[in-house]
């Protein structure tokens, strides 16, 4: 499955680099907000190469397409937004033909209005 995500560039955090089992890493985090009528803000991560390939900048809309893992340390959770790939341009505008997410920044809606329900709530 292809999980993609689309929105703008709100903030990039400071780059992370270390030295794990495996070699020398870095990370880079960035927030990214949705558009529609009730935005939401997800911290996306880049690890390694992806930083520099990609070139994030601040303000600009893109689609990333996503991994998303959780892991359990110590009794808690935690989870991760990794992108693998940033499409930029003409590919943030009309989102990937195989996806399976429409790109519409209208939000769903409901209408209730002709519903049968008693229920008072």
């Amino acid at each position: 499955m292809d999980l993609q995500i689309k929105g703008t560039v709100k903030k990039i955090l400071e780059e992370q680099s270390g030295t794990g089992k495996n070699g020398p890493w870095r990370k880079r985090d960035f927030i990214l907000e949705t558009g529609g009528q009730y935005p939401k803000k997800v911290c996306i991560t880049q690890w390694g190469d992806q930083i520099d390939q990609a070139n994030v900048e601040e303000g600009e809309e893109l689609v990333a397409h996503i991994d998303i893992q959780s892991r359990e340390y110590k009794g808690n959770w935690y989870t991760d937004v990794k992108a693998w790939k940033i499409e930029k341009g003409a590919g943030a505008q009309t989102g990937s033909p195989n996806s399976d997410i429409p790109f519409n920044d209208e939000e769903p809606t409901i209408d209730l209005s002709e519903t049968d329900d008693d229920i008072p709530f």
